[in-house]
């Protein structure tokens, strides 16, 4: 079904951008104010959990797998190759951000949209 592919794409583009966000070496990373990299987290897990559980990942595998993934992207951010450095607050924002997808998805999974698959409903 249409509907399918294109929230699996949704899902695909939001793990494209969250690895440019997370891996990108801190030369390439533009200058802002403080606080925007906690928001900019916070923003990339939401909507990675939102897309993952809308693409048909189960709840629980997006809500185990997408904390790991935040972990592993800090502790990667430490490389010194990269020039960034691993945060717990911004872990802690990936956490929140997860909460928030996952319950956004949850939320929606009962409407009659093309976003919330006949699985979720």
């Amino acid at each position: 079904m249409v509907a399918d592919q294109v929230r699996q794409g949704c899902f695909a583009l939001a793990f494209v951008i969250s690895l440019a966000v997370l891996f990108a070496p801190a030369a390439t990373v533009p200058t802002a104010p403080p606080g925007t990299d906690v928001v900019v987290h916070l923003a990339v897990f939401a909507a990675l959990a939102y897309t993952s559980v809308l693409a048909g990942l189960p709840l629980l595998l997006a809500a185990v797998a997408l904390p790991a993934y935040g972990g592993v992207s800090e502790l990667i951010q430490a490389v010194p190759a990269l020039g960034r450095s691993a945060s717990l607050l911004d872990w802690v924002s990936d956490l929140v951000g997860v909460g928030l997808g996952l319950g956004v998805a949850l939320a929606v999974r009962r409407t009659d949209r093309w976003w919330a698959p006949q699985r979720l409903r």
